[in-house]
């Protein structure tokens, strides 16, 4: 399988377990390993034969509109099941970085979901 990957996407969605936290929206940073079948995008050199990973960052831009999640990990697992959804990708791998803890460079959940479920 081949990658595409997205690096350090910022976003702001409401997360946190208590209500204050989720009263803004904070700054998360999303990391996104795609794994998908390039070979006929390379040979035809045409968008419409990959991920248009354009279309894919502004809609996760736009994920957290008038939502919410308690834990990073749902949403982590939110994203990655509407990527295979979507975007028909093969297997996903996301992580959602989290700058919550001041001792700390950040906190992250990395999730793996498959199409075949492995």
């Amino acid at each position: 399988m081949d990658h595409i990957l997205i690096q350090e996407l910022e976003v702001s969605y409401r997360v946190g377990v208590p209500d204050l936290e989720r009263a803004t929206p904070q700054r998360l940073l999303l990391n996104l390993d795609i794994r998908t079948d390039l070979a006929s995008a390379a040979a035809s050199d045409d968008l419409r034969q990959t991920i248009d990973y354009f279309v894919l960052t502004r809609r996760l831009l736009a994920f957290g509109k008038g939502r919410s999640w308690r834990l990073i990990e749902k949403l982590a697992v939110e994203i990655a099941e509407w990527v295979l959804t979507e975007f028909q990708a093969a297997a996903v791998e996301v992580e959602v970085r989290k700058f919550i803890v001041p001792e700390t460079r950040y906190v992250a959940v990395r999730v793996a979901r498959s199409r075949t479920g492995e």
